[in-house]
């Protein structure tokens, strides 16, 4: 059977092909009522398939969005995923997700190929982007988002949550329960200094100590940022002499790896060592005990990310307030701080 195409699907609709187009594509024209449900019985008549790689290859863009992500494995950035590929939906676009494992090379592989599928846009989730990313993204002038944090090495647009004030509000609230003093569980050696949420987590906990008189002086530490490995490094710190009366994680899954650890240990959570995370990974509400932990919007998050991503008028040229979309942090508290929470 010879395979139907927009012409016979203009024949027998009596129209021309572009109005068919302006149908398929919801525009660019507007198309008289009456004529739309012509083409549209036309196409049903037939059984009309439009062709998804001709009209990309046309227009040059497909349905399709483009995702980079650090590691798809650690609950945060799974949920975030899901929230942009809810939102893409909505948009009638699908999510293509990449892993750059916090590797720059692998990051690199993902952005020259979602950008050679011509997506519609891409939104990077960068662990601090390299000089040559930036560079690619420039060389292919796509349009980028960055979600979660933004880069100083990319000047673009980008959809954050308050990562210095939810790290301050968690530590605060740790220190009001009375504790000497919080320890940070933070990033690991190469940590970005800037445009990394965790350099921003350990900013927020400085911040909150040094405001509270208390020092900061061998009271950081550092930790990849899974439960696996972090709960190595919990075995260590609270397993020696000056093991800390409260941890400020800055991540969840850190967190659930100190728990684990604290348990091993026997030690009492709340009552040997207070706890928080950052995140709000719907598991923080499980741990034994539930964990207090920082929770942004990350629905909203994503809406704004797809939008921006995919409409050139919401992408304004200005002031870095202009073009960065800051969504509020909001402490919950649960009963690994002490409290009688959740």
């Amino acid at each position: 059977m010879a395979k139907v195409t927009r012409d016979d699907v203009a024949r027998l609709a009596g129209t021309s092909t572009a109005v068919v187009s302006y149908v398929i594509n919801n525009g660019p024209r507007p198309v008289a009522p009456a004529t739309r449900e012509r083409v549209l019985a036309a196409i049903k008549t037939l059984g009309y398939r439009p062709d998804r790689v001709a009209q990309a290859m046309a227009s040059r863009r497909t349905d399709l969005i483009g995702m980079i992500v650090p590691d798809a494995r650690q609950p945060f950035f799974a949920e975030m995923a899901h929230a942009v590929e809810r939102a893409a939906a909505d948009r009638g676009k699908m999510v293509l997700v990449g892993n750059s494992d916090y590797r720059d090379e692998r990051e690199i592989h993902y952005l020259r190929a979602f950008l050679g599928m011509r997506v519609a846009g891409l939104i990077l989730v960068s662990q601090g982007m390299s000089e040559r990313a930036a560079q690619e993204i420039e060389a292919w002038d796509a349009r980028v988002v960055l979600l979660h944090e933004r880069p100083e090495a990319l000047d673009d647009v980008a959809v954050v949550t308050d990562d210095i004030g939810g790290a301050q509000l968690a530590t605060r609230h740790l220190l009001e329960h009375g504790h000497e003093y919080v320890a940070c569980l933070g990033g690991v050696e190469n940590t970005p200094a800037v445009g990394d949420p965790v350099a921003d987590h350990e900013e927020g906990w400085r911040r909150a100590m040094l405001e509270s008189g208390r020092s900061v002086e061998g009271r950081l530490f550092q930790a990849p940022y899974n439960r696996y490995d972090a709960y190595q490094v919990a075995l260590k710190i609270l397993a020696g002499p000056d093991r800390p009366p409260a941890i400020f994680c800055s991540t969840d899954d850190q967190a659930i790896g100190v728990l684990r650890a604290a348990r091993e240990l026997r030690l009492d959570v709340p009552g040997d060592l207070a706890v928080a995370g950052f995140d709000d990974v719907k598991e923080a509400a499980l741990t034994d005990p539930p964990l207090t932990t920082v929770s942004s919007d990350r629905p909203a998050m994503a809406r704004a990310a797809v939008d921006l991503v995919l409409d050139d008028g919401l992408r304004v040229a200005g002031s870095r307030r202009e073009r960065v979309r800051q969504f509020p942090s909001a402490l919950i508290v649960r009963r690994s701080c002490g409290c009688d929470g959740q």
